[in-house]
């Protein structure tokens, strides 16, 4: 898609971070916004940014997870904007950290809730809408670097963008016939508000076996406040689309990482591969620690209980923040 003046962008999560540096990008581009975000706060903050750069904003208060809503605010744009959107961003997203063997129900049902369950329904609600429109659409969807790997302690989050992944390309197969592009964003760290995404777990979802406290709040804020731009992400993704590119890494080195991240794959197949694997993490450990910034925000993170278990869980072992130990020397 190389022409987005005049269309329709609807965008979840669009009043903070990643998703309101995407309104920023694409209403300078000529797009009509519609901001989609389930905390007013942010959503009257965006309002205020956008009148006063006069530029007609319409922000929806929305819990992607409420499906009814969901319809009711797709209702909405098209009462507004006269059809449904051409751009859909799948942006909101959520996340929290512990040992994966200490997560509950509550803590699955919440990530996955959020950062599959709200794409899926995203799809669901918009995709027939935009085919049945019979004009050229794109859709992009904001997932993670951590959906190609495995985390120790980010099981729900990384299980979550992993599927998204998978659903993107699925997606991006199935749409083709109808000129409607899809690409998947997988970013690393991102300069947001994500470690406040905690204020907005539902009641009832409430019980978590991770440690969260105002001080693992504080150090989330000092990790993400040294991430990416939400401008610079979001113009990273528009060239991508403009290219109709179905993944998106925003990295200067993004190939080198997949090849190494899918040699792990095929290393973990095989028990030598095994070996070399585990060999390379921990040099890439050592690495990291030899050149790790003083000002490093991860300095401190045990001594907060950053992603430990909650502390009446006695029976999971503290995670080791470092490189993996030696591995055991056969007798």
């Amino acid at each position: 898609m190389k022409d987005f003046a005049g269309k329709v962008a609807f965008i979840t999560g669009g009043a903070s971070g990643a998703g309101l540096g995407q309104a920023k990008v694409f209403s300078e581009a000529g797009c009509k916004i519609a901001i989609a975000d389930i905390r007013q706060d942010h959503l009257d903050e965006a309002k205020a940014y956008f009148k006063e750069k006069k530029v007609d904003v319409h922000t929806i208060k929305l819990d992607i997870t409420d499906r009814k809503a969901y319809a009711a605010a797709a209702d909405e744009v098209e009462k507004v904007f006269g059809g449904p959107p051409q751009l859909l961003f799948n942006t909101a997203g959520v996340n929290t950290f512990g040992p994966a063997e200490a997560s509950t129900y509550e803590d699955f049902d919440w990530v996955m809730g959020v950062c599959l369950g709200g794409v899926i329904n995203g799809m669901i609600t918009f995709v027939p809408r935009m085919i049945k429109s019979g004009r050229p659409g794109y859709i992009a969807t904001t997932s993670s670097l951590g959906g190609f790997m495995g985390g120790a302690t980010t099981a729900p989050y990384s299980a979550a963008k992993a599927a998204v992944n998978n659903l993107m390309e699925s997606y991006s197969q199935a749409l083709k016939p109808y000129n409607i592009g899809v690409s998947v964003l997988c970013p690393g760290n991102i300069k947001s508000n994500i470690a406040e995404a905690v204020y907005t777990r539902p009641k009832g979802m409430e019980n978590t076996g991770y440690n969260v406290t105002d001080k693992t709040i504080n150090l989330l804020r000092s990790i993400h406040a040294q991430g990416i731009d939400p401008v610079e992400l979001a113009q990273i993704l528009k060239t991508a689309m403009e290219n109709e590119q179905l993944y998106v890494l925003p990295f200067p080195n993004a190939q080198d990482m997949l090849r190494n991240l899918f040699e792990n794959v095929i290393d973990q197949s095989s028990p030598e591969g095994a070996k070399r694997m585990e060999e390379r993490r921990r040099k890439m450990f050592e690495e990291m620690a030899k050149n790790a910034p003083k000002d490093n925000p991860y300095r401190g993170s045990e001594d907060v209980g950053f992603a430990q278990a909650r502390k009446d869980i006695t029976w999971v072992k503290p995670m080791r923040m470092g490189p993996p130990p030696p591995p055991k020397k056969e007798n």
